[in-house]
Parts: structure tokens; C-alpha cells; sequence
């Protein structure tokens, strides 16, 4: 999300449709195939991101204290095979599934910016430390925006875990210039098999930027992750719109969906790009998922709600449409769950 601070400003277009190619795809990089679909004004996006900026450096609300459950990751490093799900923090989760231990958008740096003076900074250290991490297999990336695509975080992965890492279209190129070779590309519904577990990258609504010359450049998506018997979908960043109902009927059901609540004030931003939670619990139920895991909040402070706002009207939304409490997880940071 952070990319909108870089990008927004407004750059050089992608071209037009590529004959003969998928909807999404555009002579020069990406576009969401919804037609609804359109970017902020100028004016708008300035406002929004001199506000964001100006957070950043001189914050002074208070931070509400936000659970957490310690976690020194020895059980999860002497797993083999039991399924659980932790929460890292943001959009970074650790998924140990019949084996393969693969960890989502990982982020471990205090600041989700290209400088280290300015930026969305850490509210909440990561719930797992680095060194606590099991032996990471694969890392699945959603899209190019720092605070899910964080440099310091992957080039440490690479030299001490040496996973895969499976990416969208676009970003092999950035990971080779940062020194990292290990890396699959794949396109909307391209799939790829690592051990037991199937790895599907899903269409979602969002764009990508990391500076103000790269719009849309890198494709952006989900991530179906599929076992011997259980599987996730993991939505990355994305707006609300009908796509998601063709990731349920093609690569459903799903015992859990890991969907953002937060980063949707003030509308006029974030509306077409992510999910508020209400929203959020429509993706879950598109993709015909048994339970709902809320990420992407309560560790960076991206947008215009109330930090604590997310997770009461998620438990609000799901009480109203008679989802049950325990279909409805909002982890600690570094809680561990088995599914």
C-alpha cells in the first residue's frame, strides 16, 4: 500500500490490451480486467499523501496496545507435519502445511518505505523474530509494495534460508537486481508444485508500484495454497469485486482465507484497492472458505481509521450475517494456531 505514497503521482501508462494475450495483460506491464475500476484523482491522491507523510515522521496519537503472545518458534521448528498458521504481523505469516514451510509477504524491517527516516514505521515488533523461523521452503509474494515486498526482509531470507520464492509476473527482474536468483514467476492461474503442496497465483484487484516510474509494471495477485487435504487463500492486497467467486468455484473450498480489514479510510483512496471488513467477509464467502483470518492490520499504520477500528467492526459484521466466533480469527501477533 505504501507504493500509493511513491506512486500516485501519476506515471507513464502501460499501453493497451495485447492481442491474442490475457485481459490483464498490457503492452507495457498490468491492469485490473474490472471495468468499474479507476484510480483517485490527482488532487485527491496529493492531499492524502501529504497527510500520510507527514504521519510518518510526526505521529503523536497513542498506540493502543495490541495482544500478543510469545513465541520463541521452537514448536513450530521441531514440527514435521502438523498444519498451523502464525501470525508474524501485517500481511507476514508463517503456514506450515504437510511438511513445506512457507511464509507470506514476509516484512521484518521497522519501516515499510525505500528510506528509513520516513515511512509507515513498526507499531508492533514482528510476533516471530527472524531467527526464530523454522527452515523456510518457499516465500510467496503478492505484490511490490514495500510494506509486502520489503528488500532487507527477502535478501536475508535468501542468504539464510535459501527458499523459493514464487512471484508475479514482473518481479523476478527486481529480485535478480537485488541479488536473489532463486526466484518462479507465474501469471494469473499458474500453478506450481513444491513437495505436497500446491501453489496457485489467484487474480486479485490491486496495482503495483516502487517508484513513481513503475506503475503497474509488476502483475499483483493471491495465492491459493493447497495440501494433501487442507488449503488457504491468501489475498494479498485487493478491493472487493466479483472475481473472487471464480477462486472459490475453480480452487475451492478453503479452510482458511487470510483477508486484510484494514487501509480502506478515507474511501476516496482506497475503495477500488482494499477491502474494508465487511467487505473483507464477502471475499471469505466468495471463495467459499470455512474460517476467516484477519491480517493486514494493527502493525503499520497505512491509512485514515482508527488503529483499533478493524478487528471490532470485523467481530460486528460477522455477528450480524450469524458467522460464529470461532469461524472468525483475529490472532495475536505471534499466536500460533493449528487447522
Amino acid at each position: 500500500m505504501v507504493g500509493i505514497l511513491l506512486a500516485a503521482a501519476g506515471c507513464a501508462g502501460v499501453g493497451g490490451p495485447v492481442p491474442g494475450a490475457p485481459p490483464h495483460h498490457r503492452e507495457h506491464g498490468f491492469a485490473n480486467t474490472n471495468t468499474a475500476f479507476e484510480r483517485p484523482g490527482f488532487w485527491t491522491v496529493q492531499g492524502f499523501r501529504a497527510r500520510r507523510f507527514w504521519a510518518s515522521i510526526a505521529e503523536t496519537r497513542a498506540i493502543p496496545d495490541f495482544p500478543r503472545m510469545a513465541n520463541d518458534g521452537r514448536a513450530l521448528r521441531d514440527n514435521r507435519e502438523a498444519p498451523t498458521l502464525t501470525w508474524i504481523g501485517h500481511a507476514t505469516l508463517l503456514i506450515q502445511l504437510d511438511g513445506v514451510n512457507v511464509l507470506t509477504d514476509p516484512q521484518f524491517s521497522e519501516r515499510a518505505s525505500p528510506v528509513s527516516f520516513a515511512g509507515p514505521r513498526r507499531l508492533n515488533p514482528p510476533g516471530l523474530g527472524f531467527d526464530a523461523l523454522p527452515a523456510i521452503d518457499v516465500v510467496v509474494i503478492s505484490h511490490d509494495h514495500y510494506d509486502h515486498l520489503d528488500r532487507p526482509t527477502v535478501q536475508r531470507l535468501a542468504a539464510t534460508h535459501h527458499p523459493l520464492f514464487l512471484v508475479p509476473l514482473g518481479l523476478k527482474a527486481w529480485f535478480a537486481s537485488v541479488g536473489i536468483e532463486r526466484v518462479t514467476e507465474l501469471d494469473w492461474w499458474d500453478s506450481r508444485e513444491i513437495g505436497p503442496v500446491r501453489f496457485t497465483l489467484t487474480p486479485v484487484q490491486h496495482w503495483g508500484a516502487r517508484t513513481p516510474f513503475d506503475t503497474n509494471r509488476r502483475l499483483w495477485g493471491g495465492w491459493s495454497i493447497a495440501g494433501r487435504a487442507r488449503r488457504i487463500f491468501f489475498g494479498g492486497d485487493t478491493g472487493y469485486y466479483d472475481g473472487f467467486r471464480e477462486i472459490g468455484t475453480r480452487l475451492g473450498p478453503f479452510d482458511l482465507a487470510l483477508v486484510s480489514i484494514a487501509a480502506y479510510e478515507p474511501p476516496e483512496i482506497m475503495r477500488m484497492t482494499h477491502t474494508t471488513p465487511e467487505q473483507a467477509l464477502r471475499v471469505f464467502t466468495d471463495v467459499r472458505a470455512r474460517t476467516f483470518v484477519a491480517m493486514h492490520w494493527g502493525t503499520f499504520h497505512l491509512s485514515d481509521e482508527p488503529l483499533d477500528e478493524p478487528p471490532r467492526r470485523l467481530r460486528a459484521a460477522a455477528r450480524a450475517i450469524s458467522l460464529p466466533d470461532e469461524r472468525v480469527w483475529v490472532l495475536a501477533h505471534g499466536e500460533t494456531r493449528g487447522f
